[in-house]
């Protein structure tokens, strides 16, 4: 009996022991399963996103005629990037040669490289809000540009005058920089139609401002603008001129012959004469009369032109023609 009970305490021993060792065996098994599939998963990762990238140009959607890549819900669909406190455009921007949408605003970008000048379907580039201090002559090889948004940069000055070239642009901003006179390479745009220009440190117009015969709206507030050249009465497209806060002493006459202004404003001008509106006779005409807008600016012509006795309108610096029968 005592034979068998040793055999007995032995086997139930042994029985224990390779328990033990199974389940530590399995455990060991388990973590090198788990480790497997977690180092599975990372190279299929790395292979998901170089597989992503290589068929990047495949991502390149056309909508409406326009070719958008984008980023959205994992899919490419929009190159926009706002907040992302990006200083740098890489260089490789221009390989993608049907990208026609790049919106970058609301970074700290501080140059733009000349690889840029590659992206000839470009049609919007967006770059207001960075910290940009110049503008490459490169852009000038965009020539399916047709907005250009430079604003809240604070720094840009000037713009180089190869981006004349750019017979499509015609939405520019450039508001909120350091601009002192206006680009001699936009008088020489003749596409352009919308321009903002406020907010930067302009203190007259050029006379060659009507040469941008397509223009229909000009930004032009918060500067120190102290004349306006009787040559934007030829501007015969211009329907919105923003003027207010600026050092405006009058009003040209030339102004009151320009049938297609719209709206105009011209508050928070030290102009030398003081014209008061007529009261409305409803108050739905009260709504409609913007203070220091277009009834403003003709009854100030109007006083203005007594004033001097000159009762003639002006001619846009265009000569009299005389009448040969006197």
């Amino acid at each position: 009996m005592a034979e068998t009970a040793v055999c007995l305490g032995t086997f139930s021993a042994v029985k224990t022991l390779w328990e033990v060792r199974i389940h530590k065996i399995n455990e060991e098994l388990q973590r090198e399963k788990e480790f497997r599939q977690r180092s599975a998963g990372r190279l299929l990762l790395v292979w998901e996103e170089r597989a992503a990238l290589a068929k990047l140009k495949e991502k390149v959607i056309n909508e409406g005629g326009r070719a958008i890549l984008r980023i959205e819900e994992e899919e490419w669909k929009e190159w926009q990037l706002h907040r992302t406190s990006l200083q740098k455009i890489p260089q490789f921007i221009g390989r993608f040669h049907s990208l026609v949408v790049l919106d970058l605003s609301r970074n700290s970008i501080e140059s733009v490289p000349k690889e840029i000048g590659q992206l000839t379907s470009l049609q919007e580039l967006l770059l207001s809000y960075n910290r940009i201090k110049s503008v490459p002559k490169e852009i000038s090889n965009c020539i399916s540009l047709e907005r250009l948004e430079l604003a809240v940069n604070r720094s840009i000055c000037d713009l180089p005058p190869q981006l004349s070239d750019l017979k499509k642009l015609s939405h520019i901003d450039l508001c909120m920089n350091q601009f002192t006179a206006i680009p001699s390479a936009l008088l020489n745009m003749p596409n352009l139609e919308w321009l903002d220009m406020g907010g930067n440190k302009l203190q007259e117009l050029p006379d060659a401002i009507d040469r941008m015969e397509n223009l229909h709206t000009l930004w032009l507030q918060r500067n120190e603008i102290n004349s306006l050249p009787e040559t934007i009465g030829n501007m015969k497209n211009l329907s919105t001129l923003v003027l207010s806060n600026n050092k405006l002493k009058d009003i040209p006459a030339c102004m009151k012959d320009m049938t297609n202004l719209r709206f105009v404003n011209f508050r928070d001008n030290p102009l030398e004469l003081e014209v008061t509106l007529p009261p409305c006779e409803n108050t739905d005409e009260e709504e409609q009369q913007e203070m220091f807008g277009i009834d403003f600016m003709h009854l100030y012509i109007q006083e203005s032109l007594k004033k001097t006795g000159n009762v003639e309108s002006c001619t846009s610096g265009s000569p009299p023609v005389m009448n040969p029968n006197e």
